[in-house]
């Protein structure tokens, strides 16, 4: 809407994507803030809370009545801002949409199967959960493939040119990229806020990356690729929006949890901007902590099945720290603190090609 009044007045203002970004930034802050309170009512009326496991760490038996699936409220108040904000049918936009879309919705049918039948192992089985992924980041991948001008090539921090063109084996790769990205964020969401502000790091770094990709200038002085992506970046930007709102209600104690609709709907989009900036691999370092998470629930399930020992306490690693007795606010901090830190370095990266 802002760029078709650019269009259509010729106001001058709207053009700048940083100019929409921060009105988008703005209008899913206050749209989340506005429905969230009416979202969290609504699912304490109808009992839409969390299930929580038997196993689980003692502390986590009195959230058992925190209302779930706040993702929902923030990936609505991400797509109504962006629309309002981003220059339509811009192919890179509309991929980050889908993503979003399509996300939410397994994530949604996952949250309510836990909801309905109120126990938290009941959702999706993992293989169909990672089936409808799989397509889901198989068609975004498709449509980048048909409908943008975006080349196959693979590229690697600190390496100015792209190793080689992986042809249509990219659809594979992104897919893979934006399914891993979704499970890490999933994995990490068990403590109060400790997916939200990470994910906030994670998506500010994204999107300086996408700017700076959408820039002829600023990419051709970095050694950068070069891609008209930089309307992601409003997306991106009403995405923080929407999670420093959240936050708002999911810091500890959380009023709120985001669940898989929000969880599983943030990685996805983070791994979809890793891709259009042509950032893959940086995302280690961008997203160090679910990455992190992932490898440790890797390790507790493979050393568990080979040797019947476990190597933490618990998996993933932030339920360790609970066993050991850590109070959750220095567990989720700590956390935060080493987010900020990674993002910062990823950033930095940038002047070493």
């Amino acid at each position: 809407m802002l760029y078709w009044f650019y269009e259509l007045f010729n106001i001058n203002l709207f053009q700048y994507i940083t100019v929409r970004a921060g009105f988008a930034f703005f209008i899913a802050l206050v749209l989340t803030m506005f429905f969230m309170p009416r979202f969290i009512r609504w699912a304490q009326k109808t009992s839409s809370v969390q299930p929580i496991n038997d196993w689980a760490p003692d502390t986590h038996q009195a959230k058992a009545k925190t209302p779930t699936m706040g993702g929902i409220v923030f990936v609505m108040a991400t797509i109504i801002a962006s629309l309002m904000s981003i220059k339509l049918f811009d192919a890179y936009a509309v991929g980050g949409l889908l993503t979003l879309l399509f996300f939410s919705l397994i994530g949604f049918q996952d949250d309510y199967s836990k909801i309905k039948q109120n126990a938290n192992l009941a959702g999706l089985s993992a293989r169909m959960k990672l089936l409808f992924q799989f397509i889901a980041a198989g068609i975004v991948a498709l449509f980048l493939c048909n409908f943008s001008n975006m080349n196959t090539d693979l590229y690697v921090p600190f390496v100015k040119a792209p190793l080689f063109d992986m042809g249509y084996y990219s659809i594979f790769f992104w897919a893979v990229i934006m399914v891993g990205a979704s499970n890490a964020v999933n994995l990490t969401d068990g403590l109060d806020g400790l997916a939200t502000v990470p994910s906030i790091f994670a998506l500010l770094t994204l999107a300086v990356l996408v700017y700076i990709t959408g820039n002829a200038v600023i990419s051709d002085y970095l050694l950068l690729p070069n891609f008209p992506v930089g309307e992601v970046a409003i997306i991106a930007s009403a995405l923080i929006g929407a999670l420093v709102g959240f936050l708002w209600f999911n810091c500890h104690p959380a009023a709120v949890f985001m669940g898989d609709s929000g969880s599983l709907t943030l990685g996805a989009f983070i791994g979809y901007m890793g891709v259009i900036s042509k950032s893959e691999f940086l995302l280690l370092l961008i997203g160090f902590i679910f990455v992190v998470e992932t490898i440790s629930v890797i390790l507790q399930v493979g050393s568990y099945k080979l040797r019947k020992k476990r190597v933490f306490l618990m998996a993933p690693i932030h339920h360790h720290f609970e066993m050991k007795q850590w109070a959750e606010n220095k567990i989720i901090v700590r956390f935060w603190i080493i987010a900020m830190l990674s993002n910062m370095l990823a950033l930095i990266t940038l002047k070493f090609r």
